[in-house]
């Protein structure tokens, strides 16, 4: 089962310094939609490699927000990226949709 986005992580690191965690909200909220669309784009054109990378960046921001299964599923899908297969794709855009859902929230 993924879990559902969190602040915990967040919170954590900041010692709930408010300003900080708000900070962090904010560039993520930035970074997130473009890294998921380049993904998207790099998987469209089969560009494995490059969609490896993506993930790379975007695993740190599941890891940010608790997703500790999600973190997993990016880690396997980037391994498998590599190899040219896309075996774990269909679990990394439900971690995706959840982020992209909470990020309108927060």
């Amino acid at each position: 089962m993924i879990v559902s986005p969190n602040l915990n992580y967040l919170e954590e690191i900041s010692e709930n310094d408010i300003s900080f965690q708000r900070k962090l909200i904010d560039i993520i909220k930035e970074e997130f939609p473009k890294e998921k669309k380049s993904f998207l784009k790099n998987v469209e054109l089969k560009k494995f490699n490059d969609a490896s990378e993506n993930i790379h960046k975007l695993k740190h921001k599941i890891h940010m927000f608790g997703m500790n299964e999600g973190y997993l599923i990016a880690q396997q899908l980037e391994n498998e990226l590599r190899e040219n297969k896309i075996n774990s794709y269909p679990q990394f855009m439900v971690v995706l949709i959840r982020i992209e859902n909470f990020l309108k929230q927060i």
